[in-house]
């Protein structure tokens, strides 16, 4: 794992610009901020003051996964979304701010997600695990680019989201997906659509059939990734996963979002998410102490 260093994170002041609900208790965050839209990642994240700006109440930030950075007429980075779930105090908060609200913010964040792989990708989406995903598509498959990166030798040639969620309307930006060349099969716990069942059950069917990709990818509940971690390494496929531990700094200064990470010589080692990930390998990752 490659930490970044926490100097190369800006603190900054972005403006609301949008903060629509898109889906149950689900909310796409629009920010106008260039310097964040023209340097961050797909895989990195930023955090957010929930509260007005100068505002202590919540006094942490939150962490939100960059889904994709919005471009002017000109093609120029101007601002960046983030998607959300209310899920709590901070979530709630944020919910509340108005377009020309100004919040305190401070990224990019993590490290992000390598090149492509040359052939089929399947992103593996948990809850509200979608969110890291929008943008690497996009840049995977070839039709956008971010931050700093040189074009790719390769793309991938074709890109599916398995999406999993408790229920129906829980599910948030599947056109989005659809219109960025994403194929889409969904889960639900209760059956209100697509499959009735674990969403990693949609991933062992795909890859009994014989079709297999050059890389799964997965983000969600720790229950969720450590089943598609078994999975992959039982069928041979390598995996990558953004980890969604808690943060409360963002820059490696609280040690709140350790993970316990394999090293080279087979030990485990608390490693801070937010510098040394989110993004790691499945296979760098203790699964049976993962919390």
């Amino acid at each position: 794992m490659e930490s970044v260093a926490p100097d190369s994170a800006a603190q900054s002041v972005a403006i609301v610009i949008e903060n629509t609900r898109i889906a149950r208790d689900t909310y796409r965050l629009r920010l106008g901020d260039r310097s964040m839209a023209r340097a961050i990642r797909p895989g990195q994240f930023l955090m957010v003051r929930p509260g007005p700006l100068g505002s202590t109440d919540p006094l942490l930030g939150r962490p939100l996964a960059l889904y994709d950075v919005v471009r002017d007429q000109a093609g120029e980075a101007v601002a960046i979304d983030v998607v959300y779930l209310v899920i709590g105090r901070g979530t709630a908060a944020l919910a509340q701010r108005r377009p020309g609200d100004q919040l305190s913010s401070w990224g990019p964040l993590g490290n992000g997600f390598g090149p492509p792989p040359a052939g089929p990708v399947l992103f593996v989406a948990g809850g509200i695990g979608q969110t890291p995903f929008l943008a690497l598509a996009r840049a995977w498959l070839g039709n956008a680019r971010y931050g700093d990166d040189a074009p790719s030798p390769t793309i991938a040639t074709s890109a599916t989201l398995f999406y999993g969620a408790r229920t129906a309307d829980l599910f948030a930006g599947l056109d989005d997906f659809r219109a960025a060349g994403v194929a889409v099969e969904l889960a639900t716990d209760d059956g209100s659509l697509g499959h009735h069942g674990y969403v990693t059950e949609l991933v062992e069917r795909r890859l009994e059939r014989g079709d297999r990709p050059a890389l799964l990818v997965g983000c969600g509940p720790v229950p969720m990734i450590a089943a598609l971690a078994r999975i992959a390494r039982a069928a041979g496929v390598p995996c990558d996963v953004s980890l969604e531990n808690h943060m409360a700094c963002g820059i490696g200064a609280c040690f709140s979002c350790v993970a316990p990470i394999i090293g080279p010589d087979g030990s485990t080692d608390l490693r801070r998410v937010c510098v040394d990930g989110p993004v790691v390998s499945a296979q760098d990752v203790d699964w049976d102490h993962m919390a």
